[in-house]
């Protein structure tokens, strides 16, 4: 796998790795994703509870995510990381507003903070990229000259 070629694809592959990262945890010791996240882990689940599941589904899916960016990265592909940024704010705001409501516990709002600090540093990133690559672009050949008189 190739390093990141640019500061928005550094802040992509970090936040990558660690979806992947998470999601295997998740998928391998499932209780320790729980206790991270600030859940209860009782020593027997009731009938109908379902915890199990969709940690194992919701962990899939970081691991895939986290597949999903660093391949992102390795590609360079710019247009990924700019629509990371604003779906990363919509998640930031869900995760905010659960917390909120007490759908989640108060320690959940740390992933909701990861999510809007990781899409406010790829966006800076992706500035500060676009500002270092601007000079070189400014630069480019003289326009030609209008061909009205061509013809004659």
């Amino acid at each position: 796998m190739r390093l990141p070629r640019s500061v928005a694809g550094w802040t992509v592959a970090v936040f990558g790795l660690l979806a992947l990262l998470l999601g295997a945890l998740g998928l391998i010791w499932p209780e320790t994703q729980l206790r991270l996240l600030g859940f209860e882990v009782p020593a027997e689940r009731a009938p109908g509870d379902y915890t199990g599941t969709f940690l194992t589904a919701s962990s899939m899916a970081s691991f895939n995510m986290g597949v999903y960016y660093l391949l992102a990265v390795a590609t360079e592909w710019r247009p990924f990381y700019r629509f990371t940024v604003w779906f990363r704010l919509v998640t930031f705001t869900v995760f905010t507003i659960a917390v909120l409501s007490d759908v989640a516990p108060d320690r959940f709002f740390a992933v909701a903070a990861w999510e809007g600090l990781g899409a406010l540093a790829t966006a800076a990133g992706l500035w500060w990229d676009a500002r270092r690559a601007a000079p070189a672009t400014a630069v480019s050949a003289p326009e030609p000259a209008p061909a009205t008189d061509a013809a004659r």
